[in-house]
């Protein structure tokens, strides 16, 4: 590749528009937290019933395979 090779290359990146920093988004992630903490609201409540359900149908799972053998 020679030089004006690259030169080329350099000129066909150029852009018009402004080079973008970013900036840190508050805006979402106070609506991130805000459904997190919604979620958990909700969910907690129901945690005890969820593992009563999760027991028993590793009980019934477990002597299913009692069965079969």
């Amino acid at each position: 590749m020679s030089s004006n090779d690259e030169g080329a290359i350099q000129e066909a990146m150029r852009t018009v528009t402004p080079e973008y920093f970013g900036r840190p988004d508050r805006e979402m992630n106070t609506i991130g937290w805000g459904l997190f903490l919604g979620l958990v609201v909700l969910l907690l409540p129901m945690l005890p019933f969820m593992i009563i359900v999760w027991v028993i149908a590793r009980l019934t799972g477990h002597t299913e395979r009692r069965m079969r053998a």
